[in-house]
């Protein structure tokens, strides 16, 4: 099975800075992914990064995950989250892993 995950960090691509709340960015992934009818899950992460010109920047980030979603349209949602959130880029990394599910009778 294939892991797809997207990275898409908060901060304006102009600015540097974060624009909105964190929970709008949240809400807007959520309506993106449910418009493209996929299971996802989604985690609000920290980190930062170094710009070409050697400038670090801190920056919250969504780090969105797929299993077994279809490479186009992965790479298709990853395009909106860049346009809408105003970003440079985003990163998508896929892995192969291995799944099952575990059920106990309640």
């Amino acid at each position: 099975m294939i892991e797809t995950k997207v990275y898409v960090g908060l901060n304006d691509a102009d600015t540097l800075e974060q624009k909105f709340e964190t929970k709008k960015y949240i809400s807007i992934l959520r309506s993106v992914c449910f418009s493209y009818r996929v299971p996802f899950s989604f985690s609000v992460m920290e980190g930062g990064y170094f710009h070409e010109n050697g400038d670090f920047t801190e920056e919250n980030t969504l780090a969105l995950s797929f299993f077994d979603v279809e490479r186009e349209v992965v790479e298709e949602i990853a395009r909106d989250l860049c346009a809408f959130f105003h970003q440079e880029s985003v990163l998508i990394a896929e892995s192969t892993t291995t799944t099952r599910f575990v059920h106990e009778e309640l």
